[in-house]
């Protein structure tokens, strides 16, 4: 949840400097720069819960190893949004300018993701996780083993 703030401040911020306006195709753009964002947070967020539950000694140290396992991967997703994005935002073709809302907002968004993904996360996680839990609850169904332990609480 903390990537969508920074996800709707990057679109807005860059509608507004091209000075492009709110409508069906620049919402569809936020949908998708949203979904990526997302995806990248629970992608980040996941692998420090993993960290934590194979025995990382303390949030900081969780969200470090998830930032730097997954840096590579969040950075490339959204480099290659943005790449994919360019030629449709510019709107040089013929009709070009009703669909290059959705690729300014997707542009704005992944950039204002990527962001909140790289570096605000991490330190997120760190802080509001300082810990490892007591007990370790998996929601993932291959980790049977772990939510029998735990089943009474």
């Amino acid at each position: 949840m903390l990537a969508l703030p920074f996800v709707l401040a990057g679109i807005a911020i860059t509608l507004k400097l091209t000075n492009t306006t709110l409508n069906l195709q620049s919402f569809m753009g936020s949908i998708m720069a949203i979904g990526v964002a997302t995806a990248n947070a629970i992608l980040l967020v996941s692998f420090a819960q993993k960290a934590m539950i194979e025995g990382a000694h303390s949030g900081y140290e969780a969200a470090t190893l998830a930032a730097t396992q997954r840096f590579r991967a969040i950075l490339m997703t959204g480099l290659a949004m943005i790449a994919g994005m360019i030629p449709m935002a510019l709107g040089n073709t013929s009709g070009g300018e009703q669909s290059a809302a959705l690729a300014r907002a997707v542009l704005g968004g992944i950039a204002g993701g990527l962001f909140a993904s790289l570096l605000m996360l991490a330190p997120a996680f760190a802080i509001l996780f300082p810990n490892p839990c007591s007990f370790k609850v998996s929601l993932a169904p291959e980790n049977k083993n772990l939510n029998k332990e735990t089943n009474h609480v």
